[in-house]
């Protein structure tokens, strides 16, 4: 009998088993399989540069600073195990979680599965992932190699305007890609956009192609008008996605209560669940700042809440 399953391997999870291996509770952190398509340690692990989070002030890649997290956490006696979840029951006391067939009893469960940015699905985008593409204005936008240059995001919501007004006080000029003749974006958001003499909305637009090289990265994109279908060529150094993200909540559909886009609900101000000693934090419940620092912080908050409830429960 376990007293807290972590699962989830990025800064929520690491932060979480930090307070909770501090507070004598021994946690089990499940931080899934090295596979081709996911790295264990969570988004960061695909960052080479991440110069906005405390306590690094000449910045740090995102894998040394997981590994960081991690051997903090395991200083106080945190078992990390790369192991993947494939199944969960938490409809009694104890809750339940499945590795395979291997049962895994514990008294309480934090969730820090994250969430995963959604691309186009072109090859390029793999190929050039931190030397040139990204999905996150707010972690690379003020990155020397977009200083003064042109970017391309693509997206037409207020993630993508938002994205885009950010990069402006970056780069040289921002160039929108958007599908249709209007966005989808707020109307405010959209008129600021359309407004800023360093914007320029590529309407009706697709992104065929990336264009770069392994030294350089991304050189330009070549884009293709949903009307007429020809294709023409913009220069740039950057590409942003800022077509959403999808929180990782398969595992738990039918079983904790989510919002439209799947990301898990908490009670207001805490890290609960609607499952007693079930707490979610991270990216996997925030859909408004994800942020590594912002996950780490509600790893915090669900390490409180998991021990002042299990200090709360009827002593055998």
């Amino acid at each position: 009998m376990e007293k807290v399953v972590i699962i989830g391997g990025g800064p929520a999870a690491c932060t979480a088993a930090l307070y909770t291996a501090r507070a004598d509770l021994a946690p089990v952190v499940l931080e899934g399989e090295f596979s081709a398509e996911i790295l264990p340690g969570g988004q960061l692990m695909t960052t080479t540069e991440v110069e906005n989070f405390p306590g690094y002030p000449e910045g740090v890649t995102g894998s040394e600073l997981m590994a960081d997290l991690k051997k903090q956490a395991e200083r106080f006696g945190a078992r990390f195990q790369y192991n993947t979840v494939t199944r969960v029951d938490f409809s009694s006391s104890p809750l339940c979680v499945y590795v395979g067939d291997t049962e895994i009893q514990s008294k309480t469960v934090i969730i820090a599965t994250g969430a995963t940015a959604r691309y186009l699905g072109l090859d390029a985008e793999k190929r050039f992932l931190n030397n040139g593409v990204s999905a996150c204005a707010t972690c690379d936008g003020a990155l020397p190699r977009f200083r003064g240059k042109s970017v391309v995001v693509v997206g037409g919501g207020d993630t993508a305007m938002e994205e885009a007004l950010f990069l402006a006080n970056f780069v040289g000029h921002v160039h929108v890609v958007h599908r249709r003749d209007a966005f989808r974006a707020s109307k405010i958001m959209g008129d600021r956009v359309i407004a800023h003499e360093k914007i320029t909305v590529e309407w009706n637009s697709v992104v065929r192609e990336i264009l770069g090289d392994d030294e350089n990265g991304v050189t330009g994109v070549i884009l293709k008008d949903t009307q007429n279908g020809e294709e023409r060529q913009v220069d740039c150094v950057g590409y942003f996605a800022a077509i959403g993200h999808k929180p990782n909540t398969d595992l738990f559909t039918g079983v904790l209560e989510m919002d439209e886009a799947g990301y898990l609900i908490t009670r207001p101000d805490s890290s609960y669940t609607n499952c007693e000693g079930v707490f979610a934090c991270g990216d996997v419940q925030d859909r408004q700042y994800r942020q590594a620092i912002t996950a780490a912080g509600s790893g915090c908050m669900a390490a409180l809440d998991a021990t002042r409830w299990l200090e709360a429960q009827p002593t055998d």
